[in-house]
């Protein structure tokens, strides 16, 4: 557990101080593109009269610079060959401080793949004296029992999603409150430490820090959900290029987290053998005619590939559009079959409410949300991210669902609770030595 608490510290840590040089970098590395967005910190508004800050409080920041650029070296969400990645992370971030005008030392990371679990801890103690301070907070985190997740994996979040209080449960925040004894339900997110250290290098190659990483379906999740779906209990499901991340929601908090091997570039990669033609070309006719519910019309709209082999006959062939959605369809039936299996292992069918959310560039595919309603369930609906002050037009559609999150997350982020200090008996020597040593190689 001591460990945990020193990873969860430092990492708080770095975030504060990167924030509190004024300019930070966000980083979305994905499949097909990494996106990079350069946010200014204004420090804490004027509250009006009403109370309420403008935007709701989202106001701290401003995007100031914005770029991106095709993924290279990226599959499945995971950095495959580091030159290739490196480079395109250069190119982006180079072109977002271009556009704000200043440079970044200090990047926010998220990535989608690493294969994440999801744990739920729970602890409790007996209260001393009756009330609960911020001491005892802290002692009830370090009385969560951390499960053995196996050799090379580290913990990526770990948010207390409950409190309770004798019997009172559901608290989000328990100071102040009296009672004889205290419990923390808290939820684990591990990923595969070699796929942070591959970012780690990249982004230690292209001479930044790195000040925090986040799962891109946990912070796909906090832009693309609006408040109530957050609190009744919803699921996220980020459709990316390699990978679709899920993540379910229920009191504002993230209690599930997952991600299936498949995504927008297993239809591209479909469509490239089917009509055999090369995945630019691909990608090209699946934007412009793609679609997963095939009308009567479709038969009869042809669709030119228009390909560049040099073979004239070859680069002038049509085919129906019904055609090609016969090759998208069960492809993004498989992704919302696998997605469906990851909901039921969760147990999201026992939630207040069953609000679906889909989002990502890969749920753009018209008519997606009508396939989806009959294998998910029947609240579906599509989600673009929240509007943030500064973010360009050409950012806000879904792709960027988890770059705008992840600016959310840096300004107000979940893991507050990790200021307390935890109790000195807690702290067995070799723990922290370990604690340490990890930070040294991996910061």
């Amino acid at each position: 557990m001591t460990d945990l608490y020193q990873m969860q510290r430092a990492m708080r840590h770095m975030r504060h101080a990167a924030m509190q040089r004024g300019v930070v970098a966000i980083l979305d590395v994905g499949t097909s593109k990494i996106a990079c967005l350069v946010l200014r910190f204004d420090g804490a508004e004027p509250v009006r009269e009403d109370g309420l800050g403008s935007l709701a409080g989202q106001a701290q920041f401003r995007v100031i610079g914005a770029a991106t650029t095709r993924s290279r070296g990226v599959r499945f969400g995971e950095i495959d060959a580091i030159p290739e990645t490196e480079r395109a992370i250069r190119t982006a971030v180079q072109a977002a401080q271009k556009m704000a005008n200043v440079r970044v030392d200090h990047v926010i990371a998220c990535f989608s793949g690493a294969r994440p679990r999801s744990y739920g801890l729970a602890g409790d103690i007996t209260l001393p004296g009756g009330q609960v301070s911020e001491q005892d907070v802290g002692r009830v985190l370090a009385a969560c029992d951390v499960p053995d997740f196996g050799e090379n994996r580290e913990v990526l979040h770990a948010h207390p999603v409950n409190f309770a209080i004798d019997h009172r449960t559901g608290l989000g925040d328990p100071r102040g409150h009296v009672g004889n004894k205290l419990a923390v339900d808290m939820h684990l997110v591990t990923i595969d430490t070699s796929a942070v250290q591959n970012l780690l290098y990249c982004i230690k190659r292209c001479d930044l820090e790195l000040a925090g990483i986040a799962s891109s379906a946990y912070v796909s999740g906090i832009a693309s959900l609006v408040e109530d779906e957050q609190e009744l209990g919803a699921a996220c499901v980020d459709m990316g290029g390699g990978a679709t991340g899920v993540s379910v929601f229920i009191k504002k908090h993230m209690i599930f987290s997952d991600s299936v091997r498949l995504g927008g570039d297993h239809v591209t990669s479909d469509i490239s053998k089917g009509l055999q033609v090369p995945m630019a070309v691909a990608e090209r006719i699946k934007t412009m005619h793609g679609g997963v519910i095939a009308t009567g019309m479709d038969d009869r709209e042809m669709i030119e590939i228009g390909a560049d082999c040099g073979d004239w006959e070859k680069d002038r062939r049509t085919v129906s559009r019904a055609e090609l959605i016969g090759i998208m369809r069960p492809r993004v039936e498989e992704i919302l079959e696998e997605t469906r299996a990851l909901l039921d292992a969760a147990g999201f069918e026992h939630l207040p409410s069953q609000q679906i959310v889909l989002t990502g560039g890969a749920s753009q595919i018209p008519g997606l949300d009508g396939l989806a309603a009959k294998i998910l369930g029947q609240n579906v609906r599509l989600g673009r991210p929240l509007r943030v002050q500064g973010l360009p037009q050409a950012a806000t559609g879904p792709a960027f669902s988890s770059t705008v999150g992840l600016s959310l997350f840096a300004a107000h982020p979940q893991d507050e609770w990790w200021d307390f200090e935890i109790p000195s008996e807690r702290y067995p020597a070799r723990s922290l030595r370990r604690a340490v040593k990890w930070f040294r190689d991996n910061w």
